[in-house]
């Protein structure tokens, strides 16, 4: 009997198609298929979300991360697609009634890299220098360093902010390296930053595989996972969850792995970067996901309590 193609829905953008290929790869291979047939056994179904359509405005002015999964869960839910590829940092806390992030592949360098034509450094910019950033998290983050930085609105995708810091639009920009590296970009990062001092956003360079709740343990779904992948992501995850984050809230977090316990770093901050609130902590990994969870929601919880109001824009 001929088993039913896996439809991978997938952001049309050029990274999202890069993130979704290798996504085919690796169900093709779950499956015991061979490469020359992935076209059959999980095509790939373009999917234009408004989060991609809206590019002249601030996403928190819009309706937030979920402008660019809202179309693309949409085909999951009517049954038009079987699976969906999205970059973990774009999710929201939760996923919509009937859906879940079943599958998290190793993940890619979560490091912010810092871009530019003419300096070398975050530190390098002029006084006044205008950075473009469409991100809420580095704008405040830049300017808790910098505040006499213009921070000018830089959307669309990797090749468009290339394009248009190219163009002088600013002098500089932050972009994902995980992203960079997915597009054989890198060169383009003048520097990269120090994940403990500026902490990239919960998930950063991780990949979410979306299915409905009742594939979530088919075997080709679970073949998809990464063990030390996850542990991260659940810490960083709890404290996004806590902190109740969206693209109104300047929230950074980062794990890392330390003789055998899961360090976690939050921090958040006014969006004007006037002022950050940070917190740490551990636990040991052996003690799994619903530890690691816990230890992101206590750690995201005292950051909101200390930050109170001034959090939210």
């Amino acid at each position: 009997m001929t088993t039913p193609p896996i439809r991978i829905g997938s952001r049309a953008s050029r990274l999202a198609l890069v993130q979704a290929r290798w996504t085919q790869a690796a169900v093709c291979a779950a499956l015991g298929e061979p490469a020359e047939r992935r076209e059959t056994v999980a095509p790939i179904v373009e999917i234009t979300t408004s989060g991609d359509r809206i590019q002249d405005r601030r996403l928190l002015e819009v309706g937030g991360k979920g402008l660019f999964t809202k179309e693309i869960e949409e085909a999951l839910l009517d049954g038009r697609i079987d699976c969906a590829v999205h970059s973990l940092k774009d999710m929201p806390a939760e996923s919509p009634p009937g859906l879940v992030l079943a599958a998290h592949p190793e993940r890619e360098d979560p490091r912010d890299a810092f871009i530019s034509e003419r300096f070398a450094a975050f530190e390098d910019l002029p006084q006044g220098a205008r950075l473009g950033a469409a991100s809420l998290r580095r704008q405040a983050q830049a300017l808790y360093r910098r505040p006499d930085l213009e921070v000018v609105l830089l959307r669309g995708n990797v090749d468009t902010r290339l394009r248009k810091l190219a163009d002088g639009e600013c002098d500089a920009t932050l972009l994902a390296l995980a992203g960079l590296n997915r597009l054989g970009l890198s060169a383009h990062a003048r520097e990269v930053f120090d994940p403990y001092e500026r902490p990239p956003a919960p998930g950063q360079g991780a990949l979410a595989v979306q299915t409905r709740e009742g594939d979530q343990s088919a075997a080709w779904v679970q073949a998809l996972n990464h063990a030390p992948t996850r542990l991260a992501i659940a810490a960083e995850r709890g404290a996004l969850e806590a902190l109740e984050g969206s693209c109104r809230t300047a929230l950074g977090a980062w794990t890392r792995l330390v003789d055998g316990h899961l360090a976690l770093v939050v921090e958040a901050l006014a969006p004007d970067g006037s002022a950050r609130w940070r917190e740490e902590g551990s636990v040991a990994a052996a003690e799994g996901e619903p530890a690691a969870r816990a230890l992101g929601l206590r750690l995201g919880q005292a950051v909101r309590d200390a930050g109170g109001d001034r959090l939210e824009l």
